[in-house]
């Protein structure tokens, strides 16, 4: 691996765990901070709140600069603010520190994608992507589960504190093995947000944002699913979520061969009717312990072999707006997180028990691969019409 992809790696290990860890800290926040679970749900809504407003204001702002200067103000920011999180004293601290630290995360997948896909090999763009998606995948089977252990043994706010420091060795690693590539000369910015009228783009992002959604009504309230459902005691939840992340990890690098090798649309559209399929079945077979492990695995993989094709799907979409694009792509991602722990929750809050979550999630992937399956007919229209 090249030591300037590495830097990115290290930054999407730094982003997946601060992001996907509350996943499985939900139970010790809101014990801590006296709240239920659905409401330590909405601190994973703030966070992805802050991607969404974060990710086009920062790279329309910053987007005139060197890609280097940029990823290291992002990160500088990252750091600041999950040290904010650390030392949150109530709800309100927490759900604030937690939208801030959202702010940076879509902007630095944005220009991150850009700069993996300049300095990929040819025919290799979308698994240089892939390798900065590593990062996420690594967090979820390291960072992730060890994060969880130690907030269920000692306090999550250490797990903080140790986001914090991923964060300062991504710093420096940014610092010294990241190229100083060209900024975009002759910037537009108007031109660049002409990108919005397309009607693929919206498209993809509703594409995105509703068709992501079904991992994170899974995702997000895993830890109760496993332990009131299947019976799984709750030290033993940092272990399942090492095999999610596992499947993740192994799901990542197969998406972005198969968006290398097939169109990312096609990939993007087989992959969600995948996940809507795994979801389903993953509501009949929770009460079985066994197979609890084998579809936490598989719905893991799934899911992340989107990462690499809707992020090329959207690059390739976006002549001239690359980074922009490639960074609504990501808050689109989080607009799918904030939606499915919102609508996850409400049947919980209504209550259902915590299988109820994956229905939602069965929904809003066939509806995903539904906007896929529109953009591949509209280009192809589009290609029969010149």
């Amino acid at each position: 691996m090249k030591k300037s992809l590495l830097t990115l790696t290290l930054g999407g290990l730094g982003i997946g765990i601060t992001e996907f860890v509350m996943m499985g800290l939900l139970p010790d926040i809101a014990k801590d901070l006296n709240i239920t679970i659905p409401q330590a749900g909405h601190l994973i809504s703030s966070y992805a709140l802050g991607v969404v407003v974060g990710a086009p204001l920062l790279v329309a702002i910053a987007g005139s600069y060197p890609p280097k200067k940029i990823l290291l103000a992002l990160m500088i920011m990252f750091t600041a603010f999950n040290a904010l999180s650390a030392f949150s004293p109530d709800y309100h601290m927490m759900l604030a520190a937690r939208f801030l630290a959202g702010l940076p995360h879509g902007a630095f997948f944005g220009v991150g994608s850009v700069v993996a896909s300049r300095i990929a090999g040819k025919g290799k763009e979308a698994q240089a992507v892939s390798l900065m998606f590593a990062g996420l995948t690594i967090a979820n089977v390291i960072g992730v589960p060890l994060g969880t252990y130690i907030g269920h043994h000692y306090s999550w706010r250490y797990t903080f504190v140790i986001i914090v420091i991923v964060g300062l060795i991504t710093l420096l690693s940014l610092k010294l093995w990241m190229p100083n590539l060209p900024a975009t000369k002759d910037r537009d910015l108007k031109k660049e947000l002409a990108f919005f009228k397309l009607p693929e783009a919206w498209l993809i992002i509703l594409m995105i944002a509703i068709g992501t959604g079904g991992l994170f009504s899974w995702y997000s309230y895993i830890a109760p699913l496993l332990t009131d459902v299947s019976g799984f005691s709750p030290d033993s939840i940092t272990y399942i979520l090492v095999l999610a992340g596992l499947g993740m990890l192994v799901g990542n690098f197969i998406g972005g061969k198969l968006a290398d090798r097939f169109s990312p649309a096609k990939a993007s559209v087989s992959l969600l009717i995948a996940m809507a399929i795994t979801l389903f079945i993953v509501h009949y077979i929770s009460e079985n312990q066994i197979l609890s492990l084998v579809m936490t695995f598989i719905t893991g993989a799934v899911a992340f072999a989107l990462a690499a094709p809707i992020q090329m799907l959207m690059i390739n979409t976006a002549k001239g707006s690359e980074m922009i694009a490639a960074s609504v792509s990501q808050a689109s991602f989080n607009i799918g997180n904030a939606l499915g722990a919102f609508l996850g929750g409400l049947p919980l809050a209504a209550g259902y028990d915590y299988t109820s979550p994956v229905w939602v999630g069965t929904v809003m992937a066939l509806t995903g691969a539904l906007f896929a399956w529109m953009l591949i007919s509209r280009n192809k229209k589009m290609i029969l019409a010149k």
